[in-house]
């Protein structure tokens, strides 16, 4: 029987090769692997000579109509005594062919060999983009590493940020152990050496699967000691009291640019992160009002945070708004007033402290504060809502209340409690002349 287009997406693969007929010479083969190629069987000269046989190609990047088409085409050629496997080799058409032969041979040449040979190199280079890394990453977050975290957004930006840009148009196979390296090394040097392990643990993953699904046989994320990148740290650093008024004493001491001493002050009074501070633009904030707006797309979770400003922070961005130059963004670049300044320019400031404090990370400004007011006995929800967590279960779905007058109270409290942290022995808080802007508040 004929084959027809349903009989040969139907076509199943055995343990070893086989082929299914069609007329005039026409087969399909269809492989082990799944792969189906349309070849044909032809004479050049009658019963008695010799079998050739041809390639067109696989299906379905040759359709059954196109594969009778290029069947005809080459039965034409072969009964005027050219050989079409000839042809597609690069032979010449014989000298003494008639014009006639000689125009049919060109058009076979054109309409098939050439056509072929694009069709191979663009399956070629089908293959190969479904190999790089951007294809096999963005394939494996979303088959594996997605459905299996409970935050998959922080894969899902090591990806993005760091991993594509610099390897994403590598084959998979091709990634190295330097590879690797240049991207944490990278991360390092913006002073984020907990995130170059994270991105180091995120690419062994990777490769891991990439392993099991037959892309590669080296994992070079694996390869490297996570040691020789970053010592992993607890995650549970809370600066006591002693150590909060020691940092900012030694913070406003230093030699750092006076904006960045207010945002790392800053960072410790608003409970914010860091990201949400120094994208900040001055359209968020109503320092009448003492409050700032956070848009939705700048938070974690995508929704809108609403921030109550103590005096002091008040104060803070006042002074800050006056060093702003009339820039949109709170902590503008100093190569660019229209753009805020670089992820890492805080992580640096601090590394480059000389201060007596065990080692913390921006983000442990959040915990700290955290700890803080629970042991001062501030309720629990007013807390998370200043930290714009999201309580689970069925009290989450029940407490929409945005505690905003006790969540204004308690950042007051926090903020007078860190002042008295950093007054020196005469009682005086080392932070600089925005401090009168509050004292008689």
């Amino acid at each position: 029987m004929a084959l027809s287009d349903t009989k040969l997406r139907n076509l199943k693969p055995a343990d070893k090769a086989y082929q299914e007929a069609d007329d005039g010479g026409l087969f399909v083969e269809v492989q082990p692997g799944g792969t189906k190629t349309f070849r044909l069987r032809y004479r050049i000269g009658g019963r008695g000579a010799k079998q050739e046989k041809i390639t067109l190609g696989d299906y379905p990047t040759y359709a059954l109509a196109e594969a009778r088409t290029w069947r005809d085409d080459c039965k034409a050629l072969a009964g005027r005594g050219l050989s079409p496997a000839a042809l597609k080799r690069g032979d010449a058409v014989p000298d003494d062919a008639s014009p006639a032969i000689k125009e049919l041979a060109q058009a076979f040449i054109r309409n098939w060999c050439l056509k072929t040979r694009e069709k191979a190199k663009a399956k070629e280079d089908a293959a190969k983009e479904a190999d790089t890394v951007e294809v096999f990453a963005r394939r494996w977050y979303a088959e594996i590493a997605e459905p299996a975290n409970s935050n998959p957004r922080n894969i899902y930006r090591v990806l993005e940020k760091d991993v594509i840009p610099a390897i994403g148009r590598k084959q998979v196979a091709d990634v190295t152990v330097t590879d690797i390296l240049a991207i944490t090394d990278k991360i390092k040097n913006r002073g984020a050496d907990q995130m170059a392990l994270q991105t180091r643990n995120v690419l062994k993953r990777l490769f891991a699967y990439a392993i099991a699904r037959e892309k590669t046989t080296f994992n070079p994320a694996a390869a490297i000691e996570a040691k020789f990148i970053a010592q992993a740290k607890s995650r549970d650093v809370a600066l006591t009291p002693e150590e909060v008024g020691k940092l900012l004493r030694a913070i406003y001491q230093s030699s750092m640019k006076r904006a960045h001493k207010l945002a790392l002050h800053l960072l410790i009074l608003c409970m914010v992160r860091k990201s949400e501070l120094i994208e900040a633009k001055w359209e968020e904030l109503d320092l009448e009002k003492g409050e700032w707006a956070i848009p939705g797309e700048r938070m974690k979770k995508d929704k809108p945070h609403l921030v109550s400003l103590s005096r002091q922070a008040v104060a803070m961005f006042e002074e800050l708004k006056a060093l702003a130059s009339g820039s949109e963004w709170v902590f503008s670049s100093s190569h660019s007033l229209k753009q805020p300044i670089a992820k890492s320019t805080l992580n640096v400031a601090v590394r480059a402290l000389a201060v007596d404090v065990r080692d913390f990370v921006i983000h442990d400004f959040r915990r700290t504060a955290s700890t803080h007011l629970h042991e001062a006995g501030f309720n629990s929800d007013w807390i998370e809502k200043c930290l714009a967590h999201e309580t689970k279960g069925i009290r989450g779905v029940y407490n929409r209340a945005q505690y905003a007058d006790q969540r204004r109270e308690m950042l007051q409290w926090w903020a007078d409690f860190v002042d008295s942290q950093i007054q020196d022995g005469r009682g005086k808080v080392i932070i600089g002349p925005f401090g009168k802007a509050y004292a008689t508040a």
